[in-house]
């Protein structure tokens, strides 16, 4: 990994803290060996770096790539371990390389839905997550995300509220689990239902508020 890898680890942390608490729950259900499909929401351009930096393996992250465009951000964004997304749809490029960082034994974080939720609900996922689950049956660790909201993609106004009120910013660490491998192929019906598998244990990790599509489903606990 890039020596940004490392330096960003640190970075995000002090660039996070004047602008509100940030506490991680659940470190300890990450198994010290093995590679993961870490899936988590997404509500704040805060939340890529901040999950990376919370979980105690090398992982890289999907992210728009919007962030590429511009050398100094490439720079910045891929070495600290992003991959190049392009969203509101599966994009075969990045899935590809997921797969290969995977295969070098280093976890790839992905947020299934696409974008950040505006209303900080969970939002219809899209099959990018359930793609790679399936094909490289690696176990998918859930995690969730909530108070990043508060800093509203890092814009001046909310940020200065932010330093004054110090919001709760908690990121939840689930157990790792193997969703239900499909027979064969992957068609759309099984897509969706690993897809949904998937998201359900998202929302078990979230206060009942933040679920949305997914808070009627009856595996979605408190």
């Amino acid at each position: 990994m890039h020596w940004v890898y490392y330096f960003g680890r640190v970075l995000i942390r002090i660039l996070i803290f004047p602008f509100g608490s940030w506490k991680i729950k659940g470190r300890e259900n990450v198994p010290r060996r093995g590679t993961f499909l870490i899936v988590c929401n997404h509500l704040s351009l805060a939340d890529p770096p901040m999950v990376a930096a919370s979980i105690p393996v090398k992982c890289v992250f999907l992210a728009k790539e919007e962030l590429f465009r511009h050398g100094w951000s490439r720079f910045w964004v891929g070495n600290f371990g992003a991959i190049p997304v392009s969203r509101g749809a599966a994009d075969r490029e990045a899935i590809k390389q997921s797969e290969d960082w995977l295969k070098k034994g280093v976890s790839v974080i992905i947020f299934p839905e696409g974008g950040r939720s505006k209303t900080e609900k969970l939002q219809t996922a899209l099959p990018g997550a359930a793609l790679i689950a399936s094909h490289m049956k690696v176990p998918v660790l859930p995690v969730c995300i909530t108070g990043t909201e508060k800093l509203k993609n890092m814009k001046l106004k909310p940020l200065l509220w932010c330093v004054f009120h110090r919001p709760k910013m908690t990121v939840t660490i689930g157990i790792p689990f193997n969703p239900t491998p499909p027979e064969s192929k992957l068609p759309k019906e099984q897509r969706q239902a690993l897809m949904n598998e998937i998201m359900v244990k998202i929302a078990a990790l979230l206060p009942p508020e933040y679920r949305g599509v997914y808070g009627d489903n009856n595996n979605a606990q408190d």
